[in-house]
């Protein structure tokens, strides 16, 4: 039998919610057997551990901190990131223990953890968000579009792995094109929930910011075919804006499980630029060998932080190398993306 539904002001919404209207209309609270649990169920649960991780990222982007007996609102997922931890919905177990995979509400049960991370915050099943009988899901609360070409002049960041630098980047490279005059759509077509990097490439300037989670997935690993529909529905919403330039970013590196070579292949005829951000110059020679389809016009990230990873680069891969978060770059760069993305300059008038 459903429980009294919650009352909204005593919830802590996760940004996996952001889609939905749950913080504004009632729903109740009620168990179902794990044969009809799925990926992108909304669900409830109660915090019971904060001895680590203990920030939930809300529906506006911010961090709140929660105690131990808050009801937390999330959606069933599946993380696999090779840097900090991995862990699936399929995962829990009869006692209903459970993780924040990530702070944006993706709950599944850790499977393993890096020793450099803390420990994610552990909630307990309360139950499944329902509504006339039937689990509000993240799939369900979109309103599908009509598929359309996705056309627009694109700068793509790819990385060697995560926190190789690829939202640092994106966010300069959208500072450089605002300043050339051109409106720009920023999107994050592949990775793990978390509502902070749109919004990280919206404040530096882009026009409008997409992801994801806009089109119902709550991270990107899902099978193939789920990740192909999911995304051609997204790019149907980056195409509607009359945009100069899209701002692209894939999640963590395309060799991974997150469908990131999938969507390079999607977005392939629209590429006029692809920045690969790398963790270390022997990790770019790797990805070359191993993903034939990535071809960057220029390397950066941490790999380029000093001048002797910059010279490794460009000694193993002859590919263009430097440090965009350098301001001495900045020419150098205006004038890469100025050439791959067919701008011509105005000159003054006499």
């Amino acid at each position: 039998m459903a429980s009294a539904s919650p009352m909204l002001d005593r919830c802590t919404f996760g940004s996996l919610t952001r889609i939905a209207d749950l913080d504004t209309r009632a729903f109740r609270v009620a168990p179902r057997s794990r044969s009809r649990w799925a990926r992108g169920d909304y669900v409830v649960g109660r915090v019971t551990d904060t001895s680590g991780y203990r920030t939930i990222e809300l529906p506006s982007g911010r961090d709140m901190e929660v105690a131990e007996g808050d009801a937390v609102v999330g959606a069933l997922g599946t993380r696999q990131a090779t840097l900090e931890m991995t862990g699936s919905w399929r995962e829990i177990e009869d006692n209903g223990v459970m993780h924040a995979l990530t702070r944006a509400g993706l709950f599944g049960r850790v499977e393993s953890r890096s020793t450099l991370v803390q420990r994610p915050l552990e909630l307990r099943y309360d139950g499944h968000v329902q509504r006339d009988g039937t689990a509000v899901t993240m799939q369900g609360v979109v309103e599908p579009v009509d598929e359309q070409p996705f056309a627009t002049p694109t700068v793509l960041f790819a990385g060697t792995s995560m926190s190789a630098g690829k939202t640092t980047a994106a966010r300069i490279v959208t500072r450089r094109l605002k300043r050339m005059g051109l409106s720009v759509v920023g999107a994050k077509v592949s990775g793990a929930g978390r509502y902070r990097d749109v919004l990280s490439i919206q404040d530096a300037g882009a026009d409008w910011g997409l992801d994801f989670v806009d089109v119902g997935l709550p991270s990107t690993v899902v099978p193939k075919e789920d990740y192909r529909a999911a995304i051609r529905q997204l790019l149907s919403r980056m195409a509607q804006p009359a945009a100069d330039v899209a701002v692209v970013e894939i999640g963590a590196s395309p060799l991974e499980p997150y469908n990131g070579a999938l969507a390079i292949k999607e977005l392939q005829n629209a590429l006029a630029m692809t920045v690969l951000c790398a963790s270390d110059p022997y990790a770019v020679l790797g990805l070359e060998t191993a993903f034939e389809m990535l071809a960057p016009d220029l390397v950066t990230g941490i790999a380029t932080n000093t001048a002797a990873g910059t010279a490794l680069l460009e000694q193993l891969t002859d590919l263009p190398a430097f440090n965009i978060r350098d301001n001495d770059t900045h020419e150098r760069l205006d004038a890469l993306l100025r050439d791959r993305l067919q701008i011509v300059e105005e000159m003054p008038a006499d």
